[in-house]
């Protein structure tokens, strides 16, 4: 099984804690890779993109350890992601020289109206040889605000926003703002922008699919017969 940035980046995280966190539901047994229970394990399952954007994933300190993060579902299907902790005093300077590398055209991807009218792009145009780097500032929607307003580093790039016509799928954390979507909802929809919009349909049904056995065992439910895992497979099988 192929271990990426958010995988590593957990355990980085978890190995310096000086305390355990006790998020809710901390005493269930886990899988440490996709983080639900281990009998809804969907792992084996995880599909892999052929893309040509990748994605950077900004995290606020906490957000790693969350099992409701949707941020490695990102990483379980593009294989370009990159994922840092946040820091507004001492930011991660590989991420800085990630950033800066040439091969890159980075895009922060935020609701334009917290961005200067000149910063605002309306979609993704690449100079050549380059390939697109999403920022993904992943954490609660006051969190993502705040590193938004504290990452001077991001200033230089432009903002790529999205206005979702439908509300959000996502009911694993309640929402504090109107239309309000998860980190991977939104990456699905940015991806969708860029043209890629098989990967787009392909990052909403593992979406699906990691919202559905979370809810079901947070619930003790059973998986339904007709399982998001079942649409997955049938897409796959078709592409």
């Amino acid at each position: 099984m192929r271990i990426h940035a958010v995988h590593t980046l957990y355990e980085e995280r978890l190995a310096r804690s000086t305390r355990p966190f006790l998020a809710r539901g901390c005493k269930v047994e886990r899988c440490r890779q996709c983080m639900l229970r281990t009998h809804l394990c969907i792992c084996e399952h995880r599909p892999l993109a052929k893309s040509n954007a990748a994605f950077l994933l900004v995290m606020f300190d906490d957000e790693i350890l969350k099992p409701s993060n949707t941020g490695r579902l990102i990483a379980d299907l593009f294989e370009d992601t990159f994922a840092y902790i946040w820091s507004r005093t001492e930011p991660n300077k590989d991420m800085l020289a990630l950033l800066q590398d040439p091969q890159w055209q980075p895009y922060v991807v935020f609701p334009a109206e917290y961005a200067e009218p000149e910063r605002v792009a309306e979609k993704v145009e690449l100079a050549e040889g380059k390939r697109p780097l999403f920022i993904m500032l992943d954490g609660s929607w006051a969190e993502a605000k705040k590193m938004f307003r504290k990452s001077p580093y991001l200033n230089q790039f432009p903002v790529l926003s999205i206005n979702p016509e439908k509300p959000s799928r996502y009911k694993v954390r309640e929402a504090s703002k109107e239309n309000q979507l998860g980190t991977a909802e939104v990456a699905a929809r940015i991806i969708d922008l860029f043209g890629e919009h098989d990967n787009a349909e392909m990052l909403d049904l593992w979406f699906d699919v990691f919202r559905e056995n979370y809810i079901t065992g947070k619930m003790n439910r059973m998986l339904p017969d007709e399982s998001s895992l079942k649409a997955l497979q049938t897409f796959m099988a078709a592409h």
